[in-house]
């Protein structure tokens, strides 16, 4: 089959617009990055999601209170406690004009195993295709939160993908990972298709004339801006060429509250923004031929007494976020709050610690985002100085997060800060993703206790049960001290009069389908 030429695809969106009628809506938004592609099985990182999102569909989509409902699947049920029957949406069609079927989601299963989302599919051991709209799967033992691990897990036309070659994904860093075609050209079964996508510009949407619900958003055209520099996203905000941005800056709220026209949403996430460090590499990367000290709880546990969150939290955040001393939210399955208290600020007891490790004066690099998350190169200069006061030789290894991403997947951090939102609003997920198996743990952290109860917690039915087991994990959690827990990050939103609502999240998506333009 001959490959579609890019230029046709951008002139069929571009004659769209031709036909938008004469009231028609433009919604502009901006967020600090610009998404890390369109392939629905690639990075899984929150802003690309919530733009995936917009464009593919999964089985089961999660609604803005967390809660679920049918998305492809109409409905769903189980024969038998580790065998799911799902019964596909009927008469849907791709944006290409592909009907879907039961082939599509066998295929997607196989390639979403390939890339950092497979985290949606990993219970799966089996699936089939009982006819052309109904799917059935076999997990690996009981799965009580299957629903919840694939409102992630995004449906792909096999006829499309296998067309355009595009049944491989890269990861980050590799060739491919930004420019295959699937990462350039979407055709999925969602409210809204792309029309443009120039990287690090705009990417450009309409909404699907063909799409099967009534949705009231009132858009005839929306644009997404990645725009780095925040007093830039203000200004733009403040002079009306946005719609929407986010984050509102801590030391621009004022001026955003204060600005007739525009209104600042803001609320808490169920992102916590932590510190990771190798556990792994017997040698340092700062220091060549010096041991890694990190390997030693003594001196990961050093380096949490050593930081004030508190005064971070106050000074560095503006009182806009609550310290953390677990790496879920209360919003996460799994959340325990008898566990979520940090170990005590203790500049002296550090220095002890490290004293007894031999680990006096080691040196040490933080790696750092500079335009990813609130304030968060800020956090990491004062993170940086409250572990020299302690005696460590640290120093600021900061960069934009495209770039961070890269370097942690090449394993090129011994210490590093990161953001995480489970994105099946589970402990199951963070236990994997970031201490277990998954592509995100960086510093190689194992341990075979932690691994039994996960193991245990994510078959458990029973909530009490289940609980007991989060706790118990949670204590050997604290005594390893793996990552340094800091704070759940807060959202702020800069709105303009002409948006009417938008549903926030606490993932911090912006889905197009939740947004309602005043008429």
């Amino acid at each position: 089959m001959r490959k579609p030429s890019w230029r046709a695809a951008l002139l069929g969106g571009f004659l769209a617009f031709a036909t938008l009628p004469a009231t028609a809506t433009t919604f502009t938004w901006a967020t600090a990055n610009d998404i890390l592609g369109l392939d629905p099985h690639a990075n899984n990182h929150g802003v690309t999601n919530a733009m995936k999102s917009n464009m593919y569909e999964p089985l089961v989509r999660r609604e803005a209170d967390g809660s679920l409902r049918p998305a492809l699947a109409e409905r769903w049920e189980t024969p038998s406690p580790t065998t799911w029957r799902f019964h596909l949406a009927r008469g849907v069609r791709f944006h290409g004009g592909q009907p879907f079927t039961a082939a599509d989601v066998l295929y997607s299963l196989e390639r979403v195993r390939q890339n950092d989302m497979a985290y949606t599919v990993s219970s799966i051991t089996a699936a089939r295709a009982i006819d052309d709209h109904t799917v059935e799967f076999d997990t690996r033992g009981p799965n009580p939160i299957l629903l919840q691990d694939l409102t992630l897990f995004f449906i792909m036309n096999r006829a499309w993908i296998e067309a355009n070659n595009g049944f491989a994904v890269a990861r980050a860093g590799q060739p491919g990972a930004t420019n295959s075609f699937v990462q350039l050209n979407a055709n999925g079964t969602g409210p809204f298709r792309l029309v443009e996508r120039l990287a690090d510009e705009r990417t450009v949407l309409i909404p699907n004339p063909d799409y099967r619900e009534r949705l009231d958003h009132g858009i005839t055209r929306a644009v997404f801006r990645p725009v780095a520099s925040a007093p830039t996203r203000v200004a733009a905000l403040l002079s009306r060429e946005l719609d929407l941005m986010y984050h509102v800056p801590l030391q621009d709220i004022p001026r955003v509250q204060s600005a007739q026209g525009i209104r600042l949403i803001q609320g808490p996430t169920a992102r916590t923004i932590y510190l990771a460090m190798d556990t792994s590499r017997p040698e340092s990367l700062e220091a060549p031929g010096t041991p890694n000290h990190m390997r030693d709880v003594r001196v990961r546990r050093a380096m949490y007494q050593a930081i004030d969150m508190e005064t971070i939290r106050r000074v560095v955040l503006r009182n806009s976020t609550t310290a953390s001393g677990l790496p879920i939210a209360p919003a996460v399955g799994g959340f325990d709050a008898a566990s979520n208290e940090r170990f005590p600020f203790d500049v002296e007891a550090a220095r002890r610690l490290l004293a007894e490790a031999g680990a006096t004066n080691f040196r040490v690099a933080l790696g750092c985002p500079n335009n990813r998350y609130v304030n968060d190169e800020a956090i990491c200069q004062s993170i940086v100085a409250m572990l020299q006061r302690a005696g460590i030789q640290a120093r600021l290894d900061s960069m934009p997060f495209g770039r961070f991403l890269q370097r942690g997947a090449n394993k090129e951090f011994q210490f590093w800060l990161l953001g995480w939102t489970p994105g099946n609003f589970d402990i199951t997920n963070p236990g994997r993703e970031l201490l277990g198996e998954g592509s995100f743990n960086w510093g190689g952290f194992q341990d075979a206790e932690m691994a039994r109860l996960l193991g245990e917690i994510g078959v458990e039915a029973n909530q009490t049960r289940r609980q007991e087991l989060a706790r118990a994990y949670w204590a050997r959690f604290r005594e390893l001290v793996p990552m340094i827990p800091l704070h759940q990050e807060p959202q702020m939103f800069g709105v303009r009069e002409t948006v009417a609502d938008f549903s926030m999240r606490v993932s911090e998506d912006l889905e197009l389908r939740g947004v309602r333009m005043r008429r």
